[in-house]
């Protein structure tokens, strides 16, 4: 079972957002944490609990952050801004559900969504050899919709992304 909790305002439904930032994985949230979260610029506003075989949570409502939980965050100064830091197992068989639930109290229209994930260097499929590149390195992917430029080269093919990034 998944279950989305959200705070305060945010539990009126359905939020209004303009971007929301998901860090999935240990690596990415780190980053989140790092370089975007040290300010006090963000209120903890939700939180997604999970149980399956990589995550138990707890059945408490406490919001803290530790890593069995996604929190959500809402940047003060604009509440149309979220994060979502997800460093917590989701397993195959929930992952609908996760983006179900969580899609489904914002408002879709004009909304932009950004996702926040690594992989094993391993795992990346290239001509040259990979013990070359240099390391860490980032790729982007995007959809039509999305008319900005990007920030970094777009992944070539054939590397896909898996499991909840690609959900």
């Amino acid at each position: 079972e998944v279950d989305v909790l959200w705070t305060g305002s945010c539990a009126q439904q359905p939020l209004v957002c303009s971007r929301f930032i998901v860090a999935i994985g240990r690596n990415a949230a780190a980053f989140l944490s790092s370089f975007i979260l040290d300010s006090v610029c963000w209120e903890v506003v939700g939180v997604v609990k999970l149980w399956n075989e990589w995550c138990r949570t707890s059945s408490t409502t406490n919001v803290l952050p530790t890593d069995s939980f996604c929190l959500f965050y809402r940047l003060i100064s604009d509440p149309t801004v979220l994060l979502c830091q997800c460093s917590c197992y989701v397993a195959e068989d929930q992952q609908f559900q996760w983006l179900e639930k969580v899609f489904g109290s914002m408002q879709k229209k004009g909304l932009q969504v950004t996702i926040l994930s690594t992989c094993p260097v391993a795992d990346y499929k290239t001509q040259e050899s990979t013990l070359t590149l240099v390391s860490p390195f980032l790729k982007a992917l995007k959809t039509k919709e999305f008319q900005e430029p990007v920030c970094c080269p777009l992944l070539e093919q054939p590397n896909i992304v898996r499991d909840l990034p690609a959900a």
